[in-house]
């Protein structure tokens, strides 16, 4: 059943929408004053002026895996990033690790690590999500590729834009 609603009566000047037109003129104008006068930047001169500077803290860019001191992949190919990207940009293939390896008791690694730029939308739920900490969002906000081949990181490219991370790494620690 349908509520009907009561309407306010508008007035000459309320149906003219002139007032709305005018405050809208006003704030046209007080922007280009301020503009004219140096007090606001509206754009800036991108290839030469970046706003790498401001980006905040909590900012969330380019995903990139590490790798620990030693040149060693962190990832441990658990699949939870896979699991838990929303748009599901990540694929990951995993590998056995040989038994007669020090590290057999990891078991897996990361054949294949694919993630699609174009899919990703920055959420950061595939770095929270992993246990090793082998992925990370950085500040990065270029990301530009011709075709969509080039918009999908692979594992070597993602290697190489996250570099060397510090720290302990669970997966290859001999008191695990």
């Amino acid at each position: 059943m349908a509520i009907p609603a009561s309407r306010p009566n508008l007035n000459w000047r309320e149906r003219a929408f002139l007032p709305a037109i005018v405050s809208g003129l006003f704030i046209t104008w007080r922007h280009f004053v301020r503009y004219i006068f140096g007090r606001t930047k509206v754009t800036i001169q991108y290839p030469e002026q970046t706003r790498d500077a401001d980006l905040p803290d909590y900012y969330r860019g380019t995903p990139a895996l590490v790798k620990d001191e030693q040149g060693r992949i962190r990832c441990v190919a658990c699949q939870l990033c896979e699991f838990i990207c929303p748009p599901r940009a990540i694929k990951i293939l995993p590998g056995e690790i040989p038994t007669d390896d020090r590290f057999a008791k990891v078991e897996k690694y990361p054949e294949e690590f694919d993630i699609d730029m174009i899919r990703c939308i920055y959420c950061g739920m595939c770095e929270e999500v992993c246990p090793e900490q082998a992925i990370f969002l950085r500040k990065d906000y270029v990301v530009t590729g011709f075709t969509r081949e080039e918009m999908v990181h692979r594992k070597d490219k993602l290697l190489e834009i996250g570099g060397v991370m510090h720290g302990v790494v669970l997966k290859w620690n001999d008191k695990k």
